[in-house]
């Protein structure tokens, strides 16, 4: 025997109309989420219709992603521009010559993202100071040979990040 021979019409019935209340109220709830969900779509818009809202999105998402292409563009290019600054520095002060005191003399290099740049020695004599300045190609002299200072500090300047 089953269990639906076991119930009586009248027990038949009282289910059927139990599981379609229960179906019915599924039903409502989710009409009313769908609802509420198009109610927040459709806040701020005066003429309150599907087509009106997606528009809008579509519109808006257009911009966003053209916003974004220019953007990349621009950061791409700040990028390639930063490799040509001068971001690295190497310093050292030495004494070059025993017959003065002190390490008055200096090396400066200045290079950039390629180690490219230029190196400034002074030469602290007891009469005189000179200034030297040297293009620096690809961490080398391009000019002129470097001394030995002059490598020195541009190797210190390349470790540098």
């Amino acid at each position: 025997m089953t269990i639906i021979s076991l119930l009586s019409q009248d027990q038949i019935f009282l289910v059927a109309i139990g599981i379609a209340g229960a179906w019915l109220l599924a039903l409502t709830v989710l009409v009313w989420q769908v609802l509420q969900h198009y109610r927040s779509l459709t806040q701020n818009i005066t003429k309150k219709d599907l087509k009106t809202v997606l528009d809008g999105i579509l519109r808006e998402t257009k911009f966003q992603a053209k916003t974004s292409g220019e953007l990349k563009e621009k950061l791409a290019r700040i990028e390639q521009d930063g490799f040509s600054h001068l971001q690295r520095i190497g310093f050292l002060r030495f004494n070059p010559f025993a017959d003065t005191g002190g390490d008055q003399s200096f090396i400066l290099a200045f290079l950039d993202e390629k180690n490219n740049g230029i190196v400034f020695s002074s030469m602290h004599g007891r009469g005189t100071t000179r200034l030297y300045a040297k293009q620096v190609v690809q961490g080398k002299g391009k000019d002129f040979e470097l001394s030995d200072e002059e490598k020195k500090v541009i190797q210190q300047a390349r470790k540098l990040k």
